[in-house]
């Protein structure tokens, strides 16, 4: 039986983000193989996070900084460690090579930080991204961890293509895996969720509060709801709101507030399939970000229209182009409609909200991108499958990865040193 430690950057919290939902698969399908799996983080519990006892997941909380993790992992001894964003990879993977040198190291990307960290630089500066953007201090620090690790799961094909490209990735070091879905459950858990249009009602957005380009969506949405709303009620639609949920809502966001205008910011939804499951269209309006989006997949799953934008369908179409250019052929796959810029999204929005056939039309697109991109029952049996042709040909493959091994060589020694001498101080300070 394998052993598995997954060093997480924040506790799962699925009903709360794409990531934490996309964890969460990814422990259930380790032990799903029979391995032993054990979930470590440096971070504050929290009060959405998965009770991990209840998946038969152990879990510990570790400490940044610190010796006193180089005694856990030797005591553990896992077959495999994966690190939940490159973050924890720095942190922690200097430790992990020190202490277990034959475990296997997985980064899980869960989205190019670089990316979203570039493009919302440009968009600050009101202008198209350029490679200056992208090759940025924090692009060498996550694409140094990527060349470090073993093998990197790459959420969006988008994602892989921009590695391999302008990084010079090679192809063995990257694994494809999009959100896994369990399609058979979704189908007998919520037989209602391709409710009808007439049933619905009302526009949803929907997203954590604290990752930046929900904010700024809904930001953006509070600037255009007005002459949206004024496009609705010339349709016929005078009393449609917009319904905003997300975990974690400052009081920045509460203060948006405003049931006159219908604009309603709910907070916390115990139930996102339910709340998405009763909206006419899901709203994503996104400007910037990386990956792929978890609310475009729930609407999938709930049969819910979404309007967004070619950042938000970016990578979660097959063959996906929509990041350079928006075919015309990905916008009619879309269960939806992507939009080029701001008058499109508004029209987007009265026409699918106005019309029954082109919302059913819309709707009906989204079984045939689910089966085709994002069924775990395929998708994470490649997986394993990977895992297991590495873990037994380690040597050899890490022979064939000198850049890694010479950023192992050079740059973690710097990590480490820094590390031991934060370690060092913080033990002054306690005396």
């Amino acid at each position: 039986m394998l052993s598995v430690l997954v060093i997480g950057y924040v506790w799962p919290e699925p009903n709360s983000s794409a990531a934490g939902s996309h964890m969460l698969s990814l422990l259930r399908l380790y032990k799903q193989q029979g391995w032993q799996v054990t979930f470590a983080s440096p971070a504050q519990t929290t009060e959405h996070m998965v009770n991990l006892a209840d998946e038969g997941i152990d879990s510990t909380a570790i400490e940044l900084n610190n010796s006193s993790f180089d005694q856990y992992i030797q005591q553990l001894q896992p077959d495999i460690v994966m690190f939940d964003r490159f973050m924890m990879e720095e942190q922690f993977g200097w430790r992990v090579e020190k202490n277990c040198p034959d475990a296997l190291r997985i980064l899980d990307t869960e989205d190019l930080q670089c990316l979203r960290n570039a493009r919302h630089h440009a968009l600050k500066q009101n202008r198209d991204m350029i490679l200056s953007d992208l090759y940025s201090d924090l692009a060498k620090r996550e694409i140094a961890a990527i060349y470090r690790c073993d093998l990197s799961l790459i959420i969006s094909s988008h994602e892989i293509q921009l590695l391999q490209k302008q990084f010079q990735i090679p192809a063995q070091q990257l694994h494809y895996l999009p959100f896994m879905l369990d399609l058979d459950n979704l189908s007998s858990s919520n037989p209602e969720r391709y409710s009808p249009y007439e049933a619905r009602q009302h526009l949803l957005m929907i997203g954590n509060f604290r990752h930046a380009p929900n904010w700024d969506s809904v930001l953006y949405m509070q600037n255009l709801w007005p002459q949206l709303r004024e496009q609705l009620k010339k349709e016929g639609h005078p009393h449609v709101e917009l319904h905003i949920y997300g975990s974690y809502p400052p009081p920045k966001a509460t203060a948006l507030n405003n049931p006159k205008t219908g604009f309603l910011v709910k907070g916390w939804a115990e139930d996102a399939y339910q709340v998405m499951t009763q909206a006419r269209l899901c709203l994503a309006p996104l400007r910037f970000g990386a990956g792929i989006k978890g609310k475009l997949l729930d609407a999938m799953v709930c049969g819910t229209p979404s309007i967004t934008t070619p950042i938000g369908a970016e990578g979660m179409l097959p063959n996906d182009k929509v990041a350079e250019e928006a075919t015309v052929q990905s916008k009619l796959n879309w269960p939806g409609i992507i939009a080029d810029d701001d008058q499109a999204f508004i029209d987007g929005v009265v026409e699918l909200y106005s019309q029954p056939d082109s919302w059913q039309q819309k709707q009906q697109n989204a079984p045939a991108l689910l089966a085709g991109l994002y069924d775990g029952s395929k998708t994470g049996p490649l997986l394993i499958q990977r895992i297991l042709e590495l873990k037994e040909n380690l040597a050899q493959y890490r022979l064939q990865n000198f850049t890694g091994a010479m950023l192992n060589h050079h740059s973690m020694k710097s990590t480490q040193y820094m590390s031991q001498w934060i370690e060092a101080k913080n033990r002054h300070l306690s005396h």
